[in-house]
């Protein structure tokens, strides 16, 4: 199972959010790139970062940052917020991101991420984020009447490399991941899911590897590592190793 050590961008600032909500932001720290080579000095070989301004602005908010992560850190990097159009995607892979997460266009426009799907292989990775198992969209601000798991079917057979599933109410608040749901929806499709939202520390990592025959392919944790409850090589060994 892969760790994803995650990289929130607000204002060129690396933040976290509590339930997505952009007033409830801490800043752990103003140089992204700095933040970038302190987890592959950890021993990481991915990395996810969400535009959280572009979330909103369906637009790339926080382009010199994401370019300066992406000129330090040696592995993969995989990118979301606000990538809506084919140039946008065809731009970041240009650039050097390994996968491109689409959440927005993914409910509102399906088609067009399957058209992403088929023309960068294994590139594109569907968000289905969840409040109260209703998908949410536009920077989790507007809560759809779509159940995820109708959301994931979608996009079965359309050659998505996997499906990011965040927890919404758990999501930067330390709560521990919503495994439960995350490992029901990955029985219930057959995409890869990386589970989001709540890692609290290494019981998390170690209760989401046990599921990796279902499914899971990896997990996203932020807070719990800026803040210490979280050692990132420590996790890394223990998502391997079980």
């Amino acid at each position: 199972m892969i760790v994803f050590p995650a990289i929130d961008l607000k204002a060129g600032q690396v933040v976290r959010l509590s339930e997505g909500d952009m007033a409830r932001a801490t800043v752990y720290g103003d140089n992204p790139a700095a933040q970038a080579t302190l987890f592959a000095d950890a021993g990481s070989q991915y990395l996810h970062v969400v535009d959280l301004d572009g979330s909103f602005a369906g637009r790339a908010e926080n382009r010199e940052a994401v370019e300066a992560i992406l000129e330090v850190f040696p592995g993969h990097v995989q990118l979301g917020g606000g990538i809506r159009t084919r140039e946008a995607v065809a731009g970041w892979f240009d650039m050097g991101v390994s996968r491109v997460v689409m959440g927005s266009a993914a409910l509102k426009d399906p088609e067009f991420v399957k058209d992403m799907a088929k023309e960068f292989p294994g590139g594109i990775v569907v968000a289905v984020d969840a409040r109260d198992g209703m998908v949410a969209t536009e920077g989790w601000a507007d809560v759809s009447d779509v159940e995820v798991v109708d959301l994931a079917r979608r996009f079965e057979d359309a050659g998505v490399a996997s499906l990011l599933f965040t927890d919404i109410g758990r999501d930067g608040l330390l709560k521990g991941v919503n495994i439960d749901a995350t490992v029901d929806l990955a029985r219930r499709v057959d995409i890869p899911v990386i589970a989001s939202g709540g890692v609290k520390g290494l019981d998390d990592i170690r209760l989401l590897a046990l599921h990796s025959r279902d499914g899971i392919e990896g997990v996203i944790t932020g807070r719990a590592l800026y803040e210490g409850k979280l050692d990132l090589a420590t996790a890394i060994a223990m998502a391997e190793r079980v």
